[in-house]
């Protein structure tokens, strides 16, 4: 049978299978998501895949592991799942498979798009429900994030002792921050290659940085950049942090010591460049706390002890 059929044959089973238990199905729910689309969320939520690390990473702390019937490539490596879940595309998500798994949900990032293509138009033809998180570019986005999850999850409580203990972690460094006079420059590197990769305000990291006490040098900027190393040079960082483990086989902070014309930056002559964990760095979720801590130290080591 060809792909496209056997699709159709499960759009259409799971199609009559609604049909037949829509009589005596649980109440459902209509609602919003995090992009402003309306859907339909069902009374019980047992079966789940997260399309993005981040909310992979949400769902597990929230205690719903054991729900997740398929995750993402980039979610193989967080921390207690299932490693034997089936990996879905992150791009391009096999329908045949998603619908061959039934899920009560699929709790999808703006990531997975390109452009106005909706690459999970076929399973809600099928009756699935998806919602999508865009990656937020604030904390309190990121509380909103993981508040939404565990509304459609039927986690609230737990939710609320995730974000109350973030809320927490967050004013006790902002506490040391704002007292700090010395306002050291920072150039946090989260991308390297063919062009650099950085990042100005209206991000959550420009935001860490700021909470820490320190100053970006590129908050005039907006959003994820690509500086010139012409650009970095002339602001001279006071500390240079990366979130990449390795550049072209070497250490990424070994790489950025010895770049030609880098020399006369402070950071450099100093040797202030750090690596800060990338997952926890990137992802927009509760972990951002762990890279929040580790920015802290490696800025004002006397400070945060």
């Amino acid at each position: 049978m060809k792909k496209g059929s056997k699709i159709l044959s499960l759009v259409f089973a799971m199609l009559f299978s609604l049909a037949i238990f829509a009589g005596c199905a649980e109440t459902t729910k209509t609602m919003t998501d995090r992009e402003g689309n309306e859907f339909t969320l069902p009374k019980k939520v047992e079966k789940i895949i997260s399309t993005a690390p981040s909310n992979t990473e949400v769902l597990v702390d929230l205690g719903l592991a054991d729900k997740l019937v398929a995750v993402d490539k980039y979610s193989a490596d967080v921390e207690g799942i299932n490693k034997d879940l089936p990996k879905i595309d992150f791009r391009n998500p096999d329908a045949e498979t998603i619908i061959s798994l039934q899920p009560d949900i699929i709790i999808a990032s703006g990531h997975n798009k390109v452009g106005d293509n909706d690459p999970f138009q076929l399973v809600k033809d099928a009756g699935i429900t998806v919602v999508y998180i865009p990656s937020s570019y604030s904390i309190d986005g990121i509380y909103g994030d993981i508040e939404f999850i565990a509304q459609i999850t039927k986690a609230d409580k737990k939710s609320k002792e995730i974000i109350d203990n973030m809320k927490k972690e967050v004013e006790s460094i902002k506490a040391i921050g704002d007292k700090i006079t010395n306002k050291k420059k920072v150039y946090f590197e989260i991308g390297s290659g063919s062009m650099l990769s950085s990042f100005g305000k209206e991000t959550f990291l420009n935001e860490m940085i700021e909470i820490v006490g320190a100053e970006n040098i590129f908050s005039n900027e907006k959003s994820w950049i690509s500086p010139s190393a012409e650009a970095i040079i002339s602001a001279n960082p006071d500390v240079i942090l990366t979130s990449m483990p390795d550049i072209n086989g070497v250490k990424a902070v070994d790489d950025i010591k010895s770049r030609d014309g880098w020399g006369s930056i402070t950071a450099i002559k100093e040797g202030q460049v750090y690596s800060i964990d990338g997952n926890s760095s990137s992802r927009p979720s509760q972990n951002i706390i762990k890279a929040l801590k580790e920015m802290a130290k490696a800025i004002y080591p006397n400070e945060y002890k």
